[in-house]
């Protein structure tokens, strides 16, 4: 049985992306999941929508311009999880389109992406069984 319910599936806090040019409708982009807390979800998601605005930021632009930009050619986040606690970025993306950001931590997504810790297993991982029987 195959179902359509909004409702994130029995594995914690994730986060998903969508990209706002209208490549993919309204589908998720990708859903990321391991984050340990909704909170550490929710952060990740802000993040992400932070960089996205900026990318989308030129000199000059003002407010309604870069939000312009953004929802033409941005990267939406929302992160949810089973209690039904989530992040959207629409409480906050017309003050990320007013004021730029002024530190690095504020775009910095990657700083807390559990996806870096499956690449880095799989590295550590990579060469193990190598050289037996030799």
């Amino acid at each position: 049985m195959t179902t359509t319910s909004p409702h994130p599936a029995p594995t914690g806090p994730f986060v998903r992306i969508r990209d706002l040019s209208g490549g993919n409708g309204d589908e998720p982009v990708e859903e990321i999941r391991g984050f340990a807390t909704v909170a550490d979800a929710a952060t990740f998601a802000r993040r992400y929508v932070r960089d996205s605005v900026e990318r989308c930021r030129a000199p000059g632009m003002d407010a309604d311009a870069v939000l312009a930009a953004w929802f033409a050619f941005g990267e939406d986040a929302e992160a949810l999880d089973l209690d039904g606690e989530h992040w959207t970025s629409a409480a906050e993306i017309r003050n990320f389109a007013a004021k730029p950001t002024r530190t690095k931590s504020e775009r910095d997504w990657r700083a807390l992406d559990p996806r870096k810790h499956l690449a880095n297993e799989d590295d550590d991982t990579a060469g193990e069984g190598e050289g037996e029987g030799e």
